[in-house]
């Protein structure tokens, strides 16, 4: 009786311990308003100058914009489907909430996580050659090594994706049989 009331407290509060998780969305949230600050400092100061920009400029600056906006949605997806997933449904109230809420799962979460990762490598990566276009000097070693970091991304996600559409179509393991029943005690011994 007393290792079940044990197991019943010791249960319930690994259970009630995902609310630690709720300050790390929280803190998510924060960031994507501190992201949202710099978004609108890069827009409002390319808007500034508008007049001087060249082509490639401007290229660079929707860059700029697409790879933050990129991050910000990566920070969204993390915080509301984590949130979901581990601490508790969102509700929100009369507002449609959008398609994807509620439907992300872990594995989703880490495709779209890689999958932006990547984006935003391969922008970093597109914004050095417009540089290098441009006619300004880079580090070679520097380019390499964005190049490797790239294509180390790009091979994770594949093999990610990959793993995953094995274990779906991996046929789900039958429910362990139950140890056969132990003989009875004889009176003899």
């Amino acid at each position: 009786m007393r290792a079940t009331w044990v197991n019943r407290v010791l249960s319930r509060s690994l259970f009630d311990a995902r609310w630690l998780m709720a300050p790390f969305y929280f803190g998510l949230a924060v960031a994507l308003l501190a992201l949202l600050f710099v978004f609108l400092r890069e827009l409002f100061w390319n808007l500034a100058h508008l007049l001087d920009l060249t082509p490639t400029a401007a290229i660079l600056m929707a860059l700029a914009l697409i790879d933050l906006s990129l991050v910000a949605n990566l920070l969204l997806i993390v915080t509301l489907a984590g949130y979901e997933n581990f601490v508790a449904r969102i509700e929100s109230g009369s507002e449609k909430r959008p398609a994807w809420m509620g439907t992300v799962d872990f594995t989703g979460m880490k495709m779209k996580l890689m999958g932006s990762i990547t984006a935003i490598s391969a922008i970093a990566l597109l914004r050095i050659f417009m540089k290098l276009e441009e006619g300004q000097a880079m580090n070679r070693y520097t380019l390499i090594w964005m190049t490797i970091i790239h294509g180390a991304l790009m091979l994770s996600a594949l093999v990610l994706a990959v793993s995953d559409r094995i274990s779906a179509r991996a046929a789900p393991l039958p429910p362990a049989a139950a140890p056969p029943p132990s003989p009875p005690a004889s009176a003899d011994a």
